[in-house]
């Protein structure tokens, strides 16, 4: 069976800092490939688009990338596993196990193809937890070496989804719920440098953060995680469908500067 990730090694002396994008994936395991509507399996819609390719800078700076081979429709890895709410506002959000996109299509072919409790635990099992042992062992990797690291979970969004916002998502959200996941002389970095260009930034609003950076970011314990969720319009096309590398390039400018102060903040703690 293949790993549920895909590891990008650094072309670059290590540092402490770990890159996570967990909904980059679009392959479905063979064993589910009949279970979902072929038409929607084709381009899965709630896709994070090509960024682990907007990130490509990071392995020239050391950093380890590791990002999801299967899509999130198989198993979401940024839910809680017991299916527990991130949110309690009432916004609807796909779930562990979606039956669903985003908008509220169907994804399976039929109901018996949605998988029971049997089922879930073993998507758990095979696909969810691995990643996330993957994760600690290169966390654990960093701390051994450096004694901290930054935990940086990467994802996108479609600049409109009016079933999770009525309006338009900001560019850029920075997520560490509510400052709990990151030291807040990283957070102050992160913000600073994010909104040294032309793009604009929220924190913590309307996303913390989901439950990859909760999970992982214990500041006391030296790890720091942080979430960057942004809009899918600065690297692809108008249409959300094509990677744009003029957008792309210019978007990276702003993130290798917000890595490399990172990296500087975090060596000074």
């Amino acid at each position: 069976m293949l790993d549920p990730y895909i590891i990008i090694e650094p072309s670059a002396p290590k540092v402490p800092f770990i890159l996570s994008v967990p909904h980059c994936g679009t392959d479905f395991p063979n064993e589910l490939s009949e279970h979902y509507i072929p038409s929607m399996m084709a381009a899965p819609d709630d896709t994070d688009w090509f960024v682990h390719e907007l990130y490509n800078f990071a392995s020239e700076m050391g950093i380890t990338i590791l990002h999801a081979r299967y899509s999130r429709w198989v198993i979401d890895l940024n839910r809680d596993p017991m299916s527990k709410p991130l949110y309690n506002d009432g916004r609807i959000i796909t779930g562990l196990t979606t039956t669903t996109d985003f908008f509220g299509k169907d994804i399976y072919v039929s109901e018996d193809k949605i998988p029971n409790q049997t089922e879930v635990q073993r998507r758990l099992d095979n696909y969810y937890w691995p990643y996330y042992a993957k994760i600690e062992s290169l966390l654990d990797e960093r701390i051994q070496e450096f004694g901290k690291v930054i935990l940086w979970d990467a994802h996108s969004i479609r600049k409109s989804v009016p079933t999770i916002r009525k309006d338009d998502f900001p560019d850029m959200i920075l997520g560490n719920n509510d400052e709990t996941t990151a030291d807040s002389k990283l957070i102050s970095t992160a913000l600073n440098n994010l909104r040294s260009g032309d793009f604009g930034v929220n924190h913590n609003d309307p996303f913390k953060g989901g439950h990859i950076t909760r999970y992982f970011g214990k500041p006391e314990n030296n790890v720091h995680a942080l979430q960057l969720e942004m809009n899918k319009i600065l690297y692809m096309n108008d249409e959300e469908r094509v990677f744009n590398e003029e957008r792309a390039n210019k978007i990276r400018i702003v993130l290798r500067r917000t890595f490399k102060s990172l990296l500087h903040t975090i060596e000074n703690l």
